[in-house]
């Protein structure tokens, strides 16, 4: 019976490292991350992840979305304009989430109040979830609660799709995609040079 236990937790802990490969192969495939590796440089900055920065002539419409929070705040994108605004897509049991969250937090506690807003919006957990995550990996800002209506995920759709998780978003003072990472965060530098070329524009 315990020989029978024991292998059962050695298939269990197996099947879990195996969908952590995949999860975390998933997150690098797109076809902006083989332009990168072909050499083609269409604003990549270098970096372990995928990361494309847009000029300011090709940025779209600004996003417009809303939604509430894991502690029953509304977030809203009309009240972020004037603000750079990091957006971050997410769920808890995402390896790669957890890797770069002290990360996303490290640069959020930097820009303190320098004009820089941090939105999660988690995909898949419940409230719970995300506030017991929060605690955890000690995230100072607010994440929306995405999972039952889609509609964050939805907004950001036609402009830069967060086709894998996790992904990172960042917008201009005017809502627009400036810039994204697609994938973990690789490092505090990265995101720090997106938000602060964003800060810098008029």
């Amino acid at each position: 019976m315990i020989r029978k236990r024991q292998a059962g937790r050695m298939l269990s802990a197996a099947a879990a490292a195996l969908a952590t490969v995949l999860l975390v192969a998933g997150c690098s495939e797109d076809p902006l991350a083989e332009q990168y590796k072909e050499g083609s440089s269409k604003g990549y900055i270098a970096g372990d992840g995928s990361v494309m920065e847009i000029a300011e002539s090709d940025r779209g419409e600004p996003v417009e979305f809303a939604g509430t929070t894991e502690s029953g705040d509304e977030i809203s994108s009309s009240d972020l304009v004037g603000d750079v605004v990091v957006v971050n897509f997410w769920y808890a049991s995402c390896a790669p989430c957890r890797a770069e969250a002290p990360i996303l937090d490290e640069v959020y506690q930097s820009f303190g109040d320098d004009g820089v807003a941090f939105v999660g919006v988690n995909l898949r957990d419940q409230p719970g979830t995300a506030e017991s995550f929060n605690k955890t990996y000690d995230i100072g800002y607010s994440s929306i609660i995405d999972v039952n209506t889609g509609s964050v995920k939805l907004a950001f759709a036609d402009t830069v799709p967060p086709n894998s998780v996790p992904t990172t978003i960042v917008l201009d003072k005017k809502g627009r995609v400036s810039a994204r990472i697609l994938g973990a965060v690789p490092d505090t530098s990265i995101l720090s040079t997106l938000v602060e070329d964003a800060v810098a524009e008029k």
